[in-house]
């Protein structure tokens, strides 16, 4: 062996080509790098976005922040509505069973009540559970009281319903104005005005001084000293006038108007006529400033005379009553009467006497003036030939009403419909005026030429 070249190690190998020499690192290094190093990529284009649990929880950076913002309040607001159908759905579910065991509940309290129920009065309370009852079709009854009865609402006078057979107290009528009294009261205010009627001018007059001017202005008679009149009674022929001018007065007045005929006053049962009487008046007093206008009051006022019949003394019971709600111990306030018939001789003296009805208005058979003025409404809308002449038929002696008249004129206007004329002529009037005249002075009522 000899001595080896200075750049040779042992073997004759390269110093750095050695394994075992621990001074060999460059060798290391990059057995390392090429180890670990990635393998180049042979795909071209975007690089694909990975799927799977990663991608989920990675949160991407969401821009602009106030749509996001917009878009938490909507869905709280979602939240929310879920919420409350998710309560509602819940107490609905709860309260399901009761509504069901509170309308059992009911049909059995209907079951006891039974049907149908009689209307009766309450007349006095013995204790809570009992009470003496009347009804119209029978005498007084000791009933008992319901637990389901409200006792607040029980007082003597009050409507109640009665079984139909044990007649024990089941219920109370909330409302115990009669029904006739609530047809009674005028709801639309009739077409009628005071131009519509003709003449009558010192009537207009005096039934506004006793019936409008102290509803609207009470205050003047109480600077003169007076007290206004009670009442107003309107009398005269028929046809004159007299129910037109009470619907001027409906359609002028902004009170309450209560129409009444005297024979609906009359009714079949012993006592119902006096209570139907009061009960007008005192809803009159309830909706008071109020106008009472009884039409034909000779039905139910006429004159009183001994008698053995049973309706007729209920007749008087009726017409006591109405005189003592006229001029009785209470006051009635603002409330008026008006009366209307053609036979005022025959109403009680008692009835038509100052204090009850202050004030009298006689409605005469027109005079020339006013066959003019009714002649001049009624053919106002008329179409009417050139040879009609009026002052004929207003000059004649003959005793026309009003209602005359104007049958008289609707008369005339059907004739010439009849002959497809649309223009009425004077032999029309002339035909139409004997024909209500011959029909008025035979043994024919009067009302069949309307």
């Amino acid at each position: 062996m000899g001595n080896m070249p200075g750049g040779m190690g042992e073997g004759g190998a390269p110093p750095g080509d050695r394994k075992d020499d621990p001074n060999n690192t460059d060798g290391d290094k990059k057995k390392k790098k090429k180890r670990f190093e990635p393998r180049p990529s042979t795909r071209q284009g975007r690089r694909r976005r990975r799927k799977g649990p990663s991608g989920i929880n990675k949160i991407p950076t969401v821009v602009p922040t106030s749509k996001c913002k917009l878009r938490m309040l909507k869905l709280e607001r979602v939240k929310d509505y879920l919420l409350m159908e998710q309560e509602f759905i819940r107490n609905h579910e709860v309260f399901k069973p009761h509504e069901e065991r509170d309308q059992e509940e009911r049909e059995k309290l209907e079951e006891l009540r039974g049907t149908p129920l009689n209307v009766g009065n309450l007349e006095e309370l013995i204790d809570d559970n009992h009470a003496i009852v009347s009804s119209s079709v029978g005498p007084e009854y000791y009933v008992n009281i319901l637990s389901s009865v409200n006792q607040d609402l029980l007082e003597p006078g009050c409507s109640v319903l009665l079984h139909n057979k044990t007649m024990s107290v089941v219920g109370i009528l909330s409302d115990d104005t009669d029904p006739m009294v609530s047809v009674m009261k005028v709801e639309k205010a009739p077409l009628e005005t005071y131009a519509d009627i003709g003449g009558l001018e010192d009537q207009i007059q005096e039934i506004k001084e006793a019936v409008e001017l102290p509803l609207a202005h009470p205050e003047l008679y109480e600077d003169i000293g007076i007290k206004p009149p009670k009442g107003v009674i309107l009398y005269g022929e028929p046809g004159t006038g007299k129910t037109l001018l009470a619907k001027a007065v409906a359609n002028q007045t902004s009170a309450t108007f209560l129409r009444v005929v005297g024979s609906e006053l009359i009714q079949k049962y012993l006592g119902d006529g006096p209570k139907l009487v009061r009960e007008l008046f005192r809803v009159a007093d309830d909706l008071s400033p109020t106008i009472v206008f009884i039409d034909e009051i000779d039905a139910v006022g006429s004159k009183r005379y001994e008698s053995s019949s049973g309706g007729t003394r209920e007749i008087q019971r009726t017409m006591l009553e109405l005189l003592n709600q006229l001029d009785g111990f209470d006051e009635r306030g603002d409330v008026k009467v008006i009366m209307a018939t053609n036979r005022i001789e025959s109403l009680d003296p008692a009835l038509i006497r100052p204090g009850r009805i202050d004030r009298k208005i006689e409605f005469p058979l027109p005079d020339t003036k006013t066959k003019r003025h009714i002649f001049n409404i009624h053919t106002n809308r008329m179409t009417l030939a050139d040879d009609v002449d009026l002052e004929k038929f207003v000059q004649s002696r003959d005793e026309l009403s009003g209602a005359d008249i104007k049958a008289v004129c609707t008369e005339a206007g059907m004739l010439a419909l009849r002959e497809r004329r649309m223009k009425v002529c004077q032999e029309d009037f002339v035909k139409a005026k004997e024909k209500a005249l011959y029909r008025k002075k035979g043994n024919i009522p009067e009302g069949l030429y309307l």
